[in-house]
């Protein structure tokens, strides 16, 4: 019998074991085909307008996925390898050269591989019509991607997990001369190093979580710790602080609310609760390294899918607020108007109005800003009676500006670094004073043409006649405004125009930050795919050694329901816990993401988080389900 079909029959014999770590490579491979795939596609380049840009973003995301898949990879097989250590010293005892063992090791590993680059491969190709077809719907195309097989994207794909298994492979072959036989023997009783509780460290984990969480909600562009220490410095701090302080609440925080738990004499002697607990102060004491890397792991997929999804779920708001007409622009002649009227079929709406441009001294209240800001400012002007018109017809509140006073519409306004409007007073170049009674951030008129406006009394509006420049546009509101309409329109407009279109606006936005919310998404499931694997693999691994503890209990006459409830709730903390320190800092992150945009992003955070939770339970299912069949068999097997 050869080496290399031993090692085929091993993974046959093992297939079980092996699957999920397949499952996890093959997606990883799948996912990372189908990027490089996106980035050769011409679909993609004849359908959207920021191919280039998409092009990058993918180069991106895949070499993020290769440092990502390498790691997860080694560490996967680590776990493996331990598990094997055991067979590895029997091979030995039996006679079986070291070289020999290794190459079987270095085989099986690598066959491991390639059947999963195989399948990959393939069902990336089977998957890619789907993925493109999700992609360019995300970017706001209605189009029916076609099978596509790029032989680059294969050979990439080939090229960098051929890389990454001959590197883990030969991990494996490495393993018969890292240690002596009587370590191999008892490997598998080996956890990570557990270190003893302290009440001090435990006070200073938490104490640095803190930290990390309060400088995360100082304001950027206010905090004077954020301006004395700098973005980067301040940022690495946060990161490490609560990274340092996420593995000390698992090394010490959690030990002792467990040791308040087993205090609980009352409790602590029914059913197997004693042994629960237990079990649980060494392995979240013990695991604090694997614990962290799955919060931390968690807290990265939360934040940054959140992110994407809130700026995706909002993109239409945005583009609504600062575009409430489907299109508008600068009227020059007749005739223009008359060609964009040939273009437009049937409008709700379409208004001439006519507006000001006015150089007015801001001086007063660009003092208190905290950027820079020029003295003098061009607002467009608009009377009461223009405003109310276009806001009947858009359905909002009507204005009533009292005399010589304003409102301005600034969408933009934020109180961090926008003038103080109300009360504050400005002048035109002929000393025409108007002061601003209040300030909306909303607006009748696309901000694409017109930028910030200022509303003015009729009469007001007459007296500045005389100083600004009359201008005139037109708007229009359209029912099914698309983008080819935009584009008709654009065609027979003058570049000097200034032409703004929701549509337009919208496919823009949404092109990038569906293309990002793309990537974002399926990264984020190999991160979750991967830190499921690692703790289905710990947890299994451990049920590996508690078996016999198990069997006592099954002979001692514990019922089965009493043990798999006993499983259930050790796998849960340890699946939960970390999860639940995971949401929290990324609702954190996520919060102050919202304070810096000025973005609610309450529901689509709750909903990225209730999606992600709901994945990871599936794990924690499939997890307990093999745990509770690893001990049955057992138990059936010795009685």
């Amino acid at each position: 019998m050869t080496l290399f079909s031993l090692a085929r029959k091993n993974i046959a014999r093992n297939f079980s074991q092996y699957f999920l770590y397949i499952a996890s490579m093959v997606f990883s491979i799948v996912i990372y085909f189908t990027f490089v795939t996106l980035k050769y596609s011409d679909t993609i380049a004849e359908k959207t307008a920021s191919s280039q840009k998409l092009d990058s973003l993918m180069s991106g995301a895949a070499v993020i996925l290769i440092f990502f898949v390498a790691i997860f990879i080694a560490y996967s097989n680590s776990f493996f390898m331990k598990k094997r250590k055991k067979e590895v010293a029997l091979y030995a005892l039996l006679g079986v050269r070291n070289r020999q063992i290794g190459f079987m090791l270095f085989f099986e590993n690598l066959l491991l591989g390639l059947v999963s680059l195989g399948v990959g491969v393939v069902l990336g190709f089977l998957c890619s019509k789907g993925f493109m077809t999700i992609l360019i719907h995300l970017m706001g195309y209605d189009v029916i991607a076609p099978f596509t097989f790029s032989g680059s994207a294969a050979l990439n794909t080939a090229i960098v997990f051929l890389i990454i298994f001959l590197v883990t492979s030969f991990q494996g072959y490495r393993l018969i001369y890292q240690f002596k036989l009587i370590d191999l023997f008892h490997a598998s009783k080996k956890g990570e190093a557990v270190p003893k509780p302290s009440m001090i460290v435990a006070i200073f984990g938490v104490l640095l979580i803190a930290i990390g969480y309060w400088l995360a909600m100082q304001d950027i562009y206010t905090s004077k710790v954020w301006e004395k220490v700098g973005f980067l410095m301040t940022a690495l701090i946060i990161l490490t602080t609560v990274i340092v302080g996420t593995f000390l609440l698992f090394h010490s925080v959690t030990d002792f609310l467990l040791a308040v738990i087993k205090k609980n004499e009352r409790w602590l002697w029914k059913g197997l609760h004693l042994m629960t607990i237990s079990q649980l102060l060494y392995r979240v004491r013990g695991n604090a390294r694997t614990l962290t890397v799955i919060a931390v792991l968690s807290a990265t997929t939360v934040t940054t899918g959140g992110a994407v999804y809130s700026l995706y779920y909002n993109t239409n708001d945005q583009v609504m607020t600062a575009n409430p007409n489907s299109f508008m622009y600068e009227q020059m002649d007749a005739k223009t108007d008359q060609q964009i009227s040939a273009v437009l079929s049937e409008t709700k709406y379409d208004e001439s109005i006519e507006a000001l441009s006015v150089t007015f001294n801001t001086k007063e209240f660009n003092e208190a800003l905290i950027f820079n800001s020029s003295d003098k400012r061009i607002y467009t002007v608009i009377n009461e009676k223009t405003y109310n018109k276009l806001a009947a017809i858009q359905g909002k509140e009507k204005l009533h500006v009292n005399e010589d006073n304003a409102v301005i519409l600034d969408i933009g306004y934020d109180k961090r670094f926008s003038p103080k409007y109300k009360g504050k007073t400005i002048t035109t170049e002929n000393n025409t004073a108007i002061t601003f009674q209040s300030f909306k951030k909303q607006t009748v008129l696309n901000v694409g043409t017109v930028g910030i406006a200022v509303v003015v009394s009729n009469d007001q509006f007459k007296t500045l006649q005389e100083e600004g420049e009359v201008l005139k546009y037109r708007v229009i509101g359209v029912d099914q405004a698309s983008i080819d309409l935009s584009k008709k329109m654009a065609k027979e407009l003058p570049e000097e125009a200034l032409f703004s279109s929701a549509p337009q606006d919208f496919q823009t936005g949404i092109e990038i930050v569906g293309s990002l919310l793309f990537i974002g998404s399926f990264l984020g499931l190999v991160f979750l795919a991967a830190t499921g694997s690692i703790i289905y693999f710990k947890v299994l691994t451990e049920a590996e050694e508690d078996k016999s503890q198990y069997n006592i209990l099954h002979k001692m006459g514990v019922s089965a329901k009493e043990m798999r409830k006993s499983i259930a709730s050790q796998v849960f903390v340890i699946f939960f816990v970390p999860l639940a320190v995971g949401l929290l800092h990324s609702a954190i992150a996520l919060k102050a993401f919202s304070s810096l945009l000025m973005l609610d992003l309450a529901k689509p955070v709750l909903i990225w988080m209730i999606a992600y939770t709901v994945i990871y339970g599936l794990y924690y299912i499939l997890t307990v389900a093999s745990y509770n069949r690893i001990i049955t068999q057992n138990n059936r097997t010795e009685g």
